[in-house]
């Protein structure tokens, strides 16, 4: 069964950033999201970081957080999970 919290983040990173020709499930896990196969740059991370802050009530304070969250969307969910209120997370 998927983790509803990676499949959440994947509909997310689609709708944020306007992927018209990606499908969620397309998004592998371990990819990195930045440079990777999706070809985000740095406005799609900072995109991406305002959307999760505001989805999850988080803050990622520095790029340096930001470069380590944005690792890949299995590092992202980590990320999240430790910082999120857990009310806030799908269950």
């Amino acid at each position: 069964m998927p983790d509803p919290l990676i499949s959440k983040l994947k509909q997310l990173i689609v709708e944020t950033l306007r992927l018209e020709d990606i499908v969620p499930e397309e998004i592998p896990d371990n990819e990195p999201l930045v440079g990777g196969g999706l070809s985000l740059d740095s406005i799609d991370a900072l995109e991406l970081v305002v959307r999760l802050e505001k989805e999850f009530g988080i803050k990622i304070a520095t790029s340096e957080e930001a470069k380590s969250a944005l690792a890949s969307v299995a590092a992202l969910g980590s990320y999240i999970r430790a910082r999120a209120d857990p009310s806030r997370l799908p269950s």
